[in-house]
């Protein structure tokens, strides 16, 4: 019998569900914390997703080569694994987006340069998620490549671990 992991992102959290049946392996239960949240399967701690053939204006990697694109993917999941998940260091944070914003050029926003050098100064990433919030994807006056790195910013703090284990089939929809 199987143990899914899924995480909420809404409230930052890993559950454990138990599958007394493989049918149910490809259904995603509600969250135990609020139903109303939405539930992701976990997979791995970090994976590289192939971007579309078709680019567009927004992309900021457009125009890059698919196998330098790899080796910066690669190279960043590298950088990624050194990160402390338990205690992050705004330094490294700050050493791995400025690897992205490198290769991004002039596409770069003006704010996102600003984030990262004042996370490789050792500022609170949390503190600079507060103050660059309003700029992502979505937001007026936002920016999806500013959207991604917030992403990112919140990723490197762990998500907390619920200790119970959930039966799968009590929490299908």
């Amino acid at each position: 019998m199987p143990i899914y992991e899924f995480y909420c992102p809404q409230n930052h959290k890993i559950y454990q569900f138990l599958a007394r049946s493989l049918a149910d392996r490809d259904r995603v239960p509600r969250c135990p914390d609020n139903p109303s949240f939405t539930l992701e399967k976990r997979v791995s701690r970090f994976a590289v997703i192939g971007r579309a053939k078709e680019e567009s204006d927004n992309d900021p990697l457009a125009g890059i080569d698919d196998a330098r694109l790899e080796g910066l993917m690669s190279e960043m999941e590298g950088e990624m694994g050194k990160i402390d998940n338990d205690n992050p260091d705004p330094r490294q944070l700050g050493h791995f987006m400025r690897k992205l914003t490198d290769v991004m050029g002039d596409k770069t926003p003006l704010e996102l340069r600003e984030v990262v050098k004042r996370l490789e100064a050792g500022e609170d990433p949390e503190n600079l998620e507060s103050e660059f919030g309003a700029l992502e994807e979505g937001a007026e006056g936002g920016d999806p490549i500013f959207g991604q790195v917030r992403k990112i910013i919140h990723a490197a703090r762990p998500p907390e671990r619920d200790p119970r284990l959930y039966e799968l089939r009590d929490w299908l929809a």
